[in-house]
């Protein structure tokens, strides 16, 4: 590997890959001069891990949305139809997975991705420093992070409780369902109001459990995490024409919603609550819990109103609280945010229009990109809207800035 690059990608997954493709079918030159970071050495590797570990049959976005900027994933599915899901022709995830490795394939991306984690990002001088946990120092002259969402989010509550088996309260991050052993007799106390909630849900009620489903809001069903109109003018528009970068945050927290729940999966879920295998505990959350030899001893936030859980053995815990969204908080952020100060709203960086951090060479994409593609921003088709965005400032010199 070479200690100096042009455009170094801190990322492997398909919002990475998106850009890579993009990048090459806008300049074929660039082929060589991108390397690509990645504890695993892989493509797409977390994504098909978290897919894997919470049994997800199918993606919830529509198959005109996947990385390739030439080729349709629908022509690609001629054969495989029926792993086209309605609405929408949403792909099934073997196929989706099978349709990146094509891509993978067409671009010559292989060797693309070093096997290493990028531990500290350091700005010198007109490039940035990459030290890898290999113990290799690698230079860039522009940098794209692509790592996806931050950590794991955690109730109040958890940093109160006792000692306890750590199996037996896990956040949605870091159950494997494939792992567990059989839940018969078992009851999980489920977290949390959005789709891994509900995948994970279903998970342990195919592995004989009974699940008790606890969310601070109404769970609300929705095809989408986010309406079709945040993918183009429709709301757009109004978006990109707001100044104010706080109103722009509320906008992308009301379009989001907290998270919400796609219709076949919550009609299930309800199928399971009229069977006994699901209740629901809305508008409600956990207030403290108390690990008590072999089971869970909890209190909800409302036991005047409904005495809920404090009578109940709850044997696992799972946590689908989400991700904290805190550019601050990124362990690769520390010495850019010293050097390069920059407003941040709730989290969030006010970037330029090229997805640009202010004063540098580095591009942000996902979460991160949110105020400025909007809601969508982490999610499939935010990676092609993100590209749109940063591709010209890799590829056209008029666009790019030297650093002083």
């Amino acid at each position: 590997m070479k200690s100096q690059i042009d455009i170094a990608v801190i990322g492997a997954g398909p919002q990475a890959l998106t850009l890579v493709t993009h990048l090459l079918q806008k300049k074929q030159a660039l082929r060589d001069r991108i390397q690509v970071f990645d504890p695993s050495g892989t493509w797409m590797a977390q994504w098909q891990q978290q897919f894997a570990a919470q049994e997800i049959p199918y993606l919830r976005s529509p198959g005109v949305h996947h990385p390739d900027p030439k080729h349709t994933l629908f022509n690609f599915a001629e054969r495989r139809q029926d792993e086209l899901h309605l609405p929408y022709n949403r792909p099934g995830t073997a196929l989706f997975q099978d349709f990146c490795e094509t891509v993978i394939d067409r671009w010559q991306l292989r060797d693309r991705v070093t096997a290493a984690q990028v531990m500290k990002l350091t700005p010198l001088p007109s490039r940035f420093q990459l030290q890898l946990s290999n113990g290799e120092q690698i230079e860039a002259r522009r940098v794209v992070l692509a790592t996806g969402g931050g950590k794991a989010q955690v109730p109040a509550w958890v940093a109160q409780v006792n000692l306890h088996p750590p199996e037996r309260l896990c956040h949605a991050q870091d159950v494997c369902l494939p792992e567990l052993p059989d839940l018969t007799g078992e009851t999980v106390l489920i977290v949390g109001s959005g789709q891994s909630s509900a995948h994970l849900a279903v998970g342990a009620v195919g592995r004989g459990a009974r699940v008790l489903l606890m969310a601070r809001r109404t769970l609300t069903e929705k095809l989408f995490d986010a309406e079709p109109g945040w993918l183009g003018p429709k709301y757009l528009k109004g978006f990109q024409a707001e100044q104010d970068w706080q109103v722009r945050w509320q906008m992308i927290q009301a379009a989001r919603n907290g998270g919400s729940i796609a219709p076949e999966l919550l009609h299930r879920l309800r199928r399971y609550s009229r069977s006994g295998q699901v209740t629901f505990y809305e508008r409600c959350h956990v207030s403290n819990a108390t690990w008590q030899g072999e089971a869970w001893q909890v209190q909800c936030s409302l036991p005047t109103v409904h005495d809920c859980l404090a009578h109940q053995s709850i044997d696992r815990i799972w946590l689908a609280t989400g991700t904290q969204t805190d550019i601050t908080a990124h362990p690769l952020m520390g010495e850019i945010l010293e050097r390069y100060p920059n407003q941040i709203v709730n989290g969030l960086p006010v970037l330029d229009e090229h997805l640009r951090w202010p004063g540098c060479e580095l591009f942000l994409m996902g979460p991160w990109a949110a105020l400025q593609v909007g809601p969508v921003a982490r999610n499939l088709h935010g990676g092609r809207m993100g590209c749109d965005r940063i591709v010209p400032a890799l590829t056209k010199a008029s666009v790019a800035r030297t650093v002083a």
